[in-house]
């Protein structure tokens, strides 16, 4: 995987105030627990260490800036139930009910850090809606309507007037709404974990890791002019971890770019029905993400792509900036053609089988991530209970994660690829009239 730095045109992040004493890394450094990246995982784990490990050295470092990577940049879904979360089915309820476990104690997780601090991210339990604008998918439908059920998550079958009703649009054919999901600003949320960090721990941002070994009982990594040497490592790198060598045959990233549109007027609200907030995921792989937020604004992702170097310059965000129009048009028809606002791209970390890694690699060496595009409450929860394993406690939060199923093997480079580029190919034939 080559570099990759983020755009500065996230529509989440663009409207927050700017950071102030925003450290990078100038000397070296003795800690005795370092954690890489600081996203929802690695600002879950400080904060967690911080509470258990009152005494001891903790420093996060982060090769950009603190939560600007995946975790303002998603599209704010905090998620109980999915039905695309990777490249394989859930054709085993036993497996897709630890999945669902996993995401539950997610949701408790952000939910009890956001009452904790009184955060403001525009939490709505409005739950949220899986459909499609084709009627031959209502077997698909059904089906998971039907898993649903047997586990007990409340969930309806939508048919096509009442998706226009709730979504003021007429694309949609056939749907199925479920009551347990969650819509958030997550720009917002991931801010606040940033402003609440502990004092015991000290944040070095712009300050890439560009190699690591083991030595002795030591940690020591090394950056662009300066050495830390740390007792414990926690990798919460996410999209990144195979860069690192961790796990680099079970995980691989991919670019996934969105935009968001200005605030609509009071016409154009009008003109589809002035909805309540809403959130549509695709039933087809590599459909379309669309999102009616708070504040009238429309969001739509509707591309996954392989890692490259041109995926964040101005000509490839312009190039998916048309294919976005294309699918907000589709949808809503009435409004204008030149409504984008702003358009960004970011990382996603996905696996084989759509599972997570969470692990001890070595006495002091742990790593958590692949969320498989549902980082937000999984990736609060992992970085809490990382940080507990690595300072070798136990949970019950510990023993439901290590019962789901561990990432499967991946090919090499660049077979890899290959297999990547022909699945997404296909997915995105298959689920062309849904972008």
């Amino acid at each position: 995987m080559m570099d990759f730095e983020n755009d500065k045109n996230c529509g989440w992040t663009i409207p927050l105030l700017n950071r102030l004493n925003i450290k990078k890394l100038s000397k070296n450094l003795l800690c005795d627990y370092l954690i890489v990246g600081s996203g929802f995982t690695g600002l879950s784990a400080a904060r967690k260490l911080a509470q258990i490990e009152k005494n001891k050295k903790i420093i996060i470092v982060d090769a950009q800036s603190a939560g600007n990577g995946a975790s303002s940049r998603n599209s704010g879904y905090l998620v109980d139930t999915t039905l695309n979360d990777g490249f394989t089915s859930n054709e085993d309820t036993e497996d897709y009910k630890k999945k669902v476990a996993i995401y539950k104690r997610g949701i408790d997780a952000v939910r009890k850090f956001i009452k904790e601090y009184q955060v403001d991210c525009d939490w709505n339990e409005c739950g949220k809606y899986f459909a499609s604008s084709k009627f031959q998918d209502q077997k698909r439908i059904f089906s998971f309507s039907k898993l649903l059920s047997s586990l007990n998550f409340e969930n309806k079958i939508v048919n096509e007037k009442e998706l226009q009703n709730e979504l003021g649009t007429k694309f949609y054919k056939i749907g199925l709404y479920t009551k347990g999901g969650i819509l958030l600003n997550p720009g917002k949320l991931v801010r606040s974990m940033v402003d609440i960090l502990p004092e015991n721990v000290e944040l070095f941002e712009n300050s890439k890791l560009i190699s690591w070994k083991k030595h002795n009982r030591k940690i020591i990594c090394y950056f662009e002019k300066n050495i830390i040497e740390t007792n414990k490592i926690i990798f919460c790198t996410n999209g990144y971890l195979s860069k690192q060598g961790i796990k680099s045959s079970y995980n691989f990233p991919l670019v996934l770019t969105a935009s968001m549109t200005r605030a609509l007027t009071n016409e154009e609200f009008n003109s589809i029905g002035r909805p309540k907030e809403w959130g549509v995921l695709p039933v087809r792989p590599m459909g379309a993400t669309i999102r009616m937020t708070k504040d009238k604004r429309i969001l739509i992702r509707n591309t996954a792509e392989i890692i490259k170097k041109t995926n964040n310059n101005n000509k490839f965000l312009k190039d998916r900036k048309k294919f976005h129009e294309i699918g907000i048009y589709k949808r809503f028809p009435s409004l204008q053609k030149n409504i984008i606002e702003s358009t960004w791209s970011g990382i996603v970390c996905r696996s084989g089988n759509s599972s997570q890694i969470f692990e001890k690699i070595d006495d002091n060496i742990f790593a958590a991530g692949c969320y498989n595009g549902s980082g937000i409450g999984v990736g609060t929860l992992f970085g809490e209970q990382i940080a507990l394993m690595s300072s070798n406690q136990d949970s019950e939060e510990i023993k439901i994660i290590q019962e789901r199923k561990k990432p499967n093997w991946l090919p090499p480079q660049p077979f890899l690829n290959i297999g990547i580029y022909s699945k997404l190919f296909y997915e995105r034939i298959r689920a062309s009239s849904e972008i």
